[in-house]
């Protein structure tokens, strides 16, 4: 089996176009460019009451790339609602690679010490690819979501592909627009990076510029109404993803 350039894997995402397998064991991939793509807009995030309440609790712990390589495993493991995975060994370490390059990204969920929820994807200039998600928890995946989808506003990014619409992300606030319209959303988002996106571009300069930053979220000062500082906590995440429906 043949290993998965990162580099090919990047420049398949900057024209819209990403890798899968036709199951766990299968020892080839193929490229996929669908004529109808899921996205989620940034500010259409669906924050329901319950889920908010769910956020706020703080009943998970969440936190960003520090389990990577677990998330993406789980993820590609079989569920009752998906007896079989497209991530076979082959883009699992493909994505292990960009993850040690900065460009692949993970949210975890936990209860204690165990990892119950989370998601991974790929950032690309103001585009957070969306990947796979798993939940071992009820609501797991969704906090994780949520996470996301404020880390991404707080980072200036302008994108957040989902590749494809399912019923969960739907309700979500998730949407499905043709080839084309989306090719527009990628441009756009490819060029918010400026000139000096990616690893040429240190943290405070892209904070500066108003560059994307995935980890920007992390260095918020701390919310007046907030008297401890510490990590973001749930109640921040629910003000910064704003109205609930």
């Amino acid at each position: 089996m043949s290993r998965l350039d990162p580099d090919l894997l990047l420049r398949a995402y900057s024209v819209g176009v990403f890798p899968m397998a036709d199951s766990r064991a299968a020892r080839e991939i193929f490229w996929v460019e669908p004529k109808r793509r899921g996205v989620l807009p940034l500010d259409g995030f669906r924050l329901s009451h319950s889920l908010a309440k769910r956020v706020r609790s703080d009943r998970f712990r969440v936190t960003a790339n520090q389990a990577f390589g677990r998330v993406v495993s789980l993820c590609a493991e079989p569920s009752p609602d998906r007896p079989d995975t497209w991530i076979n060994p082959q883009i699992e370490g493909a994505y292990g690679d960009l993850h040690a390059r900065g460009h692949a990204h993970s949210i975890e969920c936990w209860l204690g010490d165990e990892l119950v929820g989370g998601l991974y994807g790929v950032t690309l200039g103001g585009a957070f690819f969306g990947e796979s998600m798993f939940s071992r928890e009820s609501d797991a995946s969704k906090v994780a979501l949520a996470w996301l989808v404020a880390r991404l506003r707080v980072g200036n990014f302008v994108l957040l592909d989902c590749q494809f619409i399912t019923d969960h992300l739907a309700s979500l606030g998730a949407i499905e627009i043709s080839r084309d319209d989306y090719v527009s959303l990628l441009d756009a988002a490819l060029g918010a990076a400026g000139p000096v996106a990616g690893a040429a571009a240190g943290a405070a300069s892209s904070a500066a510029a108003g560059l994307p930053d995935f980890f920007a979220l992390d260095r918020l000062p701390p919310d007046p109404a907030e008297t401890v500082s510490g990590p973001v906590s749930g109640w921040r995440i629910v003000q910064l993803l704003g109205q609930t429906s």
